[in-house]
């Protein structure tokens, strides 16, 4: 429908590497490789210790559990969530669909939820009503709500911008579920939707010039937030009760942010970004000021980020086009253990809440686990 729709990610792949410190070898390695090999992970390092529960394809070695692949093109988004006391996966593709993943088992979890007529780019969950739903937006420029438990779309679609939705996520706000959203086109449009009445709320938040990539949410001061970055090198951080942006833009990225989340650090709320410019970024939310140099590992831009604690410590987990997703401590601005090699590049990448770190990586989905 729209080439523009797959943002600057598509220019990194083109324009990426052909090897990378000599670690993307032969595209068939994987294939012959141990899985250890095959992601990069170090023998008798602590922390490198992680375990390739299951893989999509064939592609991470033959000893991995290897389930049916589901997707048939690139993985664009994922989440987690539960559903009837079942730990899921929910990714979103450029085929189109959203698929379910029962996480501990890697069997895809009922039938994939179709609607959306273009290329599905974000994913985000939440619980209205008491039942799990996943909000996706995508190419066809809808935003899509479906009821997890019956694998049924909720309504008609939320629809305002006339571009594609780039970016979903979730927060409560004034105790009603909200999924926030951002457009591309040269606008920068972000949207708020009532998840329970599917009404917008209020006027779109602007400010952006060009694309909004990314979104996270997270409570500063108590109050409901959004953080959002985009084509404009920015990241911003919004008020969603009065909806209106809080302090100036954060800088210091120096092309596209690509990527956002957030994190507790200390107890206060902070926010990861990831770029083109192969940069993660670490932001106190609180004096708005970055933390620390940026991270520098990555040999190509860094697609996507998301925070998690692991081991007691806050951590960010990045992915990129270089095929490798990488763990650092916020602690020490240092890169926990080597990066582990996938043999596709890296779209998407996820913490569950008990622990589990899942990828996505070309049309491939894997799941990994500390050891």
């Amino acid at each position: 429908m729209r080439n523009r729709a797959d943002g600057p990610r598509v220019d990194g792949v083109r324009a990426g590497p052909a090897r990378v410190d000599g670690r993307l070898a032969n595209p068939e390695l994987p294939m012959n490789a141990e899985p250890a090999e095959a992601l990069g992970l170090v023998k008798d390092e602590p922390a490198a210790q992680w375990r390739v529960e299951w893989a999509t394809g064939s592609q991470v070695g033959p000893r991995a559990r290897h389930v049916p692949s589901g997707h048939t093109d690139e993985v664009r988004g994922v989440a987690t969530t539960v559903v009837s006391d079942c730990p899921i996966a929910v990714t979103s593709s450029r085929d189109d669909t959203v698929r379910l993943w029962d996480l501990a088992t890697g069997q895809q979890f009922g039938e994939p939820l179709t609607g959306h007529d273009d290329m599905v780019l974000a994913v985000a969950t939440a619980v209205v009503d008491g039942r799990p739903v996943a909000v996706s937006g995508g190419g066809d420029e809808t935003v899509r709500v479906w009821d997890l438990t019956t694998g049924q779309q909720v309504g008609k679609p939320l629809t305002g911008d006339h571009d594609p939705v780039l970016a979903v996520a979730t927060a409560v706000v004034e105790g009603r579920p909200v999924a926030v959203t951002s457009g591309g086109g040269t606008h920068g449009l972000v949207r708020a939707w009532d998840l329970t009445t599917h009404r917008q709320l209020g006027e779109p938040l602007t400010g952006h010039r060009g694309e909004v990539h990314a979104l996270a949410t997270t409570e500063v001061a108590g109050r409901p937030t959004a953080i959002t970055s985009g084509e404009d090198e920015s990241v911003r951080v919004w008020d969603l009760i009065t909806r209106r942006e809080i302090g100036n833009p954060l800088t210091g990225h120096d092309k596209d942010a690509l990527a956002v989340a957030s994190i507790a650090v200390d107890g206060r709320p902070h926010a990861i970004t990831s770029g083109l410019d192969w940069t993660v970024r670490l932001w106190d939310l609180a004096t708005r000021r970055q933390v620390g140099k940026p991270l520098i590992g990555h040999r190509g831009p860094v697609t996507a980020c998301t925070g998690a604690v692991i081991d007691g410590c806050p951590t960010a987990v990045t992915g990129g086009m270089d095929r490798t997703v990488r763990v650092w401590d916020l602690n020490t601005s240092e890169q926990a253990g080597p990066e582990l090699t996938f043999p596709l590049p890296v779209g998407a990448v996820t913490m569950s809440s008990g622990g589990r770190l899942v990828v996505g990586f070309g049309q491939e989905v894997a799941v990994l686990s500390r050891r």
